[in-house]
């Protein structure tokens, strides 16, 4: 790829992370390299196995439990500040052709860093990687400065009728 752009998936509906993946999956289908850094979350999701089964690919938490019931603590914020300065050297190297930045969008949200820190790090990047940005809440510049912008929106869901997460599916 000669121009990487910026996709931004966004909105209350379940899937943004789920599409992030199966892009990547395809890129890596297609010969790319792909880094996967994950904000906010810390626990045991059934992706983190891929890189046993997928070349190319690269995954990262850059949290620790999912706080979002409670409010982020000192080291929540020092998690995310860490996980975005490295997210930051691997977008200026250009080693990846697509960086996924999974629920960044939910990190600004909570005040991990701000969006224009994002924006700082986005307009670093090697100018052929590929960056796709998940999470609700996505803000105002952020989506103006993206290229590509999905919202998700949620029509019907089982989680409301009290159905956990399921492996495999959710988590």
């Amino acid at each position: 790829m000669e121009k990487g752009y910026i996709q931004v998936y966004t909105g209350n509906g379940k899937g943004k992370t789920t599409a992030a993946l199966g892009l990547a999956i395809r890129a890596i289908c297609a010969g790319k390299k792909v880094f996967f850094g994950q904000f906010i979350k810390g626990m045991d999701y059934s992706e983190l196995k891929s890189v046993e089964y997928i070349p190319n690919f690269k995954i990262e938490q850059f949290g620790r439990d999912c706080f979002i019931y409670n409010e982020p603590t000192e080291e929540d914020i020092k998690l995310a500040k860490e996980g975005l300065e490295k997210c930051r050297k691997i977008l200026k190297e250009g080693k990846y052709d697509i960086v996924v930045l999974d629920e960044l969008n939910i990190a600004v949200y909570f005040k991990l860093f701000t969006s224009e820190e994002v924006i700082e790090i986005l307009k670093e990047k090697a100018s052929h990687v590929e960056v796709i940005i998940t999470g609700r809440y996505a803000e105002d510049n952020i989506v103006e400065l993206a290229d590509l912008v999905t919202e998700m929106k949620e029509i019907k869901h089982y989680y409301n009728e009290g159905v956990e997460a399921r492996k495999g599916i959710e988590s």
